[in-house]
């Protein structure tokens, strides 16, 4: 398949003088090449993940490489064959990737790093716990053998539930190695700075994350199961980060397979089975009608103005 988008995910930890000033900044460089997606900038630095042409990414990559401290972030490179986004975002937050835990820098500690290589042996090994740090809902469309799911629905969930199960997980003197892993490698670098300052030392995590993973290890060696969720049009992407199968219901924003999309309560851009009960007929009736007009726009080649897809 001819994919002529090319998709950045990339994330560096470094601290920000001047949040609103980078703010501008990336937002001139990705409106003058043509670039769409979201990028969050902190004083704890950047994240995001944006598409475009490759020349356009390649010129946005350089310049966010040529910021104080930012020559090594992180970029994972995916396609796509049409624009994964709708439109361009820039925002400033509080954290990158919101924990919520005051005094956690993966500039001071962090786990240890574990190449895609290297990570089927560490999770195989019966004395490695193994954790899947990414929300409900992305676990559902897939994860590694062995990984634990804590079922948080968000990011600031996890430390409440690690130090809920700390002693069910490393009680009566044992002293596992605690594996961890998220979609890109962003999270992992906060959740092993946690670990660490909870006072866990043998903490890995999977370098680049699941993208780098499903990149880089074949599909016939690979421990991963299912499909990986990822936060744009795509939904999600398998091994050699090919398209993956799952639509994504414009209700929840939760993946949805294809048992999902057979069952009676899915009904697209308006609800799926997990979402239905959450619901009015009121308010099923205004996603109807919103889909409808999304709809008649692409047709024309227009976006609708209540169109808020990230």
């Amino acid at each position: 398949m001819d994919s002529p988008i090319t998709v950045a995910a990339l994330y560096r930890f470094t601290p920000v003088a001047d949040p609103a000033a980078l703010r501008d900044a990336l937002e001139s460089q990705c409106k003058a090449q043509g670039i769409k997606g979201t990028l969050l900038v902190a004083g704890e630095g950047i994240n995001g993940t944006i598409a475009g042409s490759a020349e356009g990414i390649a010129h946005v990559v350089d310049f966010i490489r040529a910021q104080p401290d930012c020559a090594e972030a992180e970029v994972k490179y995916s396609h796509a064959a049409e624009m994964p986004f709708y439109r361009m975002k820039v925002r400033i937050k509080r954290e990158i990737v919101t924990m919520g835990v005051e005094g956690i820098d993966p500039r001071a500690s962090v786990g240890t790093y574990v190449a895609p290589q290297d990570w089927n042996a560490l999770i195989a090994d019966p004395d490695t716990i193994v954790i899947d740090t990414r929300n409900d809902y992305e676990v559902a469309a897939g994860t590694f053998e062995r990984a634990i799911d804590p079922k948080t629905a968000t990011f600031r969930d996890f430390p409440d539930w690690f130090r809920r199960e700390r002693e069910r997980l490393l009680g009566e003197g044992r002293a596992p190695k605690v594996a961890m892993f998220c979609t890109g490698g962003i999270r992992c670098e906060k959740s092993t700075a946690f670990l660490k300052a909870e006072g866990v030392e043998d903490v890995y995590h999977l370098q680049g994350g699941i993208l780098k993973y499903l990149e880089e290890v074949p599909e016939e060696e690979s421990l991963w199961h299912g499909e990986c969720f990822v936060f744009d049009e795509r939904v999600t992407v398998g091994h050699g980060l090919a398209l993956g199968t799952h639509v994504l219901c414009r209700a929840c924003r939760r993946p949805i397979n294809d048992e999902g999309r057979a069952s009676p309560l899915y009904e697209e851009g308006v609800s799926c089975a997990d979402c239905y009960h959450e619901r009015t007929d009121e308010q099923r009736a205004s996603a109807r009608e919103r889909d409808r007009q999304e709809k008649l726009a692409r047709a024309r080649g227009t976006s609708h103005i209540g169109a808020t897809r990230p």
